[in-house]
C-alpha cells in the first residue's frame, strides 16, 4: 500500500490554492461593485431611498406592533 501523506498534501495544496482563487475573484468583485456604487450619484440616491423606507416601514412595524 502506497504512502498516502504525498497525495494528501497534493490534494491539499490543490484545494488551498482553487480556495485561494476563488477569494481574489470574489475580492476584485466586490472592489468593482463599491466602486460602481460609490461613484454613482444616481445609485447613491436610491440607496437612500431605499434604506429611508426600509427604515420608515420597520418603525410603522414597530408602532403598530402594540408592545
Amino acid at each position: 500500500m502506497a504512502d498516502p501523506l504525498p497525495q494528501l498534501l497534493g490534494l491539499s495544496t490543490v484545494f488551498m490554492a482553487m480556495t485561494f482563487l476563488v477569494f481574489v475573484v470574489y475580492g476584485l468583485l466586490a472592489d468593482a461593485f463599491r466602486s460602481a456604487v460609490m461613484e454613482s450619484p444616481r445609485v447613491q440616491h436610491w440607496l437612500r431611498r431605499g434604506f429611508a423606507g426600509a427604515f420608515a416601514g420597520l418603525g410603522v412595524q414597530l408602532a403598530m406592533s402594540g408592545r
